[in-house]
């Protein structure tokens, strides 16, 4: 089996590329639960975020199911358009190695960031949900998110950190100058616009106002800042007394459009409004930026922000790419092993069922014995199965990765007559090798 990911994220792809391509969580959801029908490929996890969309999937064959991989992007999307120039894919090692410096947010916007860790195991919790992660990926993801730990307890890069909403602040105040004599209006009630409400206040804003399709959220957020919550469709009323207006929804469609911001800013009598939208997909149409005494940004001008901090977050990034190689190194050991797994749990199953069903006729045969007799035997059989398997277990882990390792799988096979499944099985036959194993 290989490991395969393909994707596109901030550096290879502008935002109107991405928004595109960013899938989801139910079209994640509904991806994953038709995977047999993509042949080759056996294991897989989606990761879509604002900043990237990729796919990590334990394939048969790297160069045949490739095409196969790019197709279930097509088919997640929606979209089937020539976007070659964008993607990028890596193998085996170094598909472990993005993943990890992904979880470690060494392959930010944000350098330390830290809303990427949550993302990467809410990724892997939906593969697991949908069972399409099976010894490889659950292996790598657990790996990752320790890896991605690791990073932020032994080196300080998310000190000094900024996330995308605080950027988003920074960039209003380099606009605006100080924010205290401003309004502002949130579209959005989720975690980016959360944190948005909160770097605001920090920043002295005079109020906020908070509007969200499912009003309740919007007042739970809003009472937590002091500000005051508009029903969605009020929300460009409200904006004739805003300065800055931040987007962050989910929405698949754009939510401020031309049309409506000529009208606002006529009753704003061409006062300056400033959007920021950090949402992918975007939540505001680029033709908005191009009204009069209107200033719109989107999440790729974030990368323009000055940050004071960045030089100092670079050298934590070097001592976090050494602890990224530690841990490719660890896991790549004990992907060694993985190879006769399979063989190893077929042969203890194999073994186990022969001593429980001996254990049954000598019962039969022995009914006087006491609950402890009985205990004594149960203790005494497994020491005997598993002294007897010890040496065929070294055998097979010492030759993991040499040219023998071939042999002894095949001898395994041969010598206990295991029905194991192999690589060039179905999905589903692999999932239920152990039933086979039984007949």
């Amino acid at each position: 089996m290989e490991l395969l990911m393909l994707g596109l994220n901030h550096k290879t792809a502008p935002v109107d590329v991405r928004e595109r391509f960013a899938i989801p969580k139910q079209a994640i959801r509904d991806g994953l639960a038709n995977l047999n029908e993509y042949e080759g490929l056996s294991e897989a996890v989606i990761l879509s975020t604002c900043n990237r969309s990729e796919m990590y999937a334990v394939v048969d064959d790297l160069r045949e199911d490739l095409p196969t991989l790019r197709q279930f992007l097509f088919d997640l999307t929606g979209n089937e358009e020539d976007i070659d120039e964008y993607l990028y894919h890596y193998e085996n090692e170094e598909c472990i190695r993005h993943l990890f410096k992904v979880a470690s947010s060494l392959d930010s916007l944000v350098l330390g960031e830290g809303q990427i860790l949550s993302q990467v195991k809410a990724a892997y919790a939906l593969g697991r949900e949908a069972g399409t992660t099976s010894t490889i990926l659950n292996t790598l993801f657990h790996r990752a998110i320790a890896c991605g730990k690791r990073v932020r307890t032994e080196t300080r890069i998310q000190y000094n950190s900024v996330s995308i909403s605080y950027a988003a602040v920074e960039l209003a105040r380099d606009v605006l100058g100080e924010l205290t004599a401003s309004n502002a209006l949130i579209f959005g009630a989720g975690k980016m616009a959360e944190l948005t409400a909160q770097h605001l206040v920090s920043h002295g804003i005079k109020k906020i106002y908070v509007t969200n399709r499912h009003l309740e959220r919007a007042e739970q957020l809003a009472e937590r800042f002091g500000g005051e919550a508009i029903p969605f469709d009020e929300a460009m009323k409200k904006a004739v007394d805003v300065d800055v207006i931040v987007t962050s929804t989910g929405a698949p469609h754009y939510v401020i459009k031309p049309w409506e911001t000529r009208q606002l800013m006529t009753k704003r009598k061409g006062r300056q409004l400033f959007l920021i939208d950090i949402a992918v997909p975007r939540d505001v149409d680029p033709e908005v930026g191009e009204i009069k005494n209107v200033s719109l940004y989107n999440i790729d001008a974030l990368e323009e922000v000055v940050d004071e901090h960045i030089q100092e977050r670079r050298e934590e990034a070097e001592q976090a790419k050494d602890i990224v190689e530690e841990e490719v190194l660890s896991i790549e050991d004990k992907f060694q092993y993985l190879s006769f797994r399979p063989l190893m749990a077929l042969l203890s199953e194999r073994c186990e069922r022969i001593r429980q069903r001996e254990i049954k006729r000598a019962s039969s045969k022995l009914p006087d014995l006491t609950k402890e007799e009985r205990r004594q035997i149960e203790h005494m059989t497994r020491m005997i199965v598993r002294k007897i398997l010890r040496m065929p277990m070294m055998k097979l882990n010492a030759s993991a990765g040499t040219p023998q390792e071939e042999f002894y799988i095949d001898a395994m096979r041969s010598l206990f007559k295991l029905d194991t499944i192999g690589e060039t099985a179905t999905r589903e036959e692999r999932h239920h090798h152990y039933r086979y194993a039984e007949q």
